[in-house]
């Protein structure tokens, strides 16, 4: 039977492989982590470390999976993670939130549906955390990967506010 990998030594092989990352790109910043609830939580913070967040976030993406090689390679196994770095994780999150909760308005006022752009497992999970938390809206994913995308829609039964029988003109 295989032993289950400590948490405590999977955080230390990523903090060690991110720190060894950001100086090996020539970067100047500090790595923190914390374990919370059996995730990896890894911030990378510094002037300079914007370089690693990349276009929407797609840098940052790939550091996180390298990340997640690393320790399952070393470890044999790896924990959820999440990666920040220089804040743009929790601002895009953030944004992600708002944004859903203006196309639910929408939706809510005018009904039909509405496909977002494709995106990654985490921003997919904060739209549709999001829209759970409003009443009347669904949400579910709908493609594959790379182009998997969040389709928003009223719940059935449920009719646009905006909506009534004069607006079929």
């Amino acid at each position: 039977m295989t032993e289950t990998p400590d948490i405590a030594e999977q955080e230390q092989v990523a903090k060690d492989f991110l720190t060894g990352l950001v100086t090996a790109v020539g970067l100047e910043g500090d790595i923190t982590t914390r374990v919370e609830d059996d995730v990896l939580f890894m911030d990378i913070s510094g002037e300079q470390t914007q370089a690693l967040v990349g276009a929407k976030g797609a840098v940052m993406q790939s550091v996180l999976e390298l990340t997640r090689t690393v320790v399952q390679r070393k470890t044999h196994g790896a924990p959820r993670m999440r990666l920040d770095i220089a804040g743009y994780g929790e601002r895009r999150r953030e944004a992600l939130r708002i944004y859903a909760a203006k196309l639910a308005d929408e939706l809510l006022e005018h009904g039909g549906e509405i496909m977002l752009e494709p995106m990654n497992p985490a921003d997919r999970k904060v739209v549709h955390d999001a829209i759970a938390d409003i009443d009347d809206i669904r949400s579910f994913s709908e493609g594959e990967d790379p182009s998997r995308s969040v389709v928003l829609t009223l719940e059935d039964g449920v009719e646009p506010r905006g909506s009534s029988s004069s607006d079929e003109e």
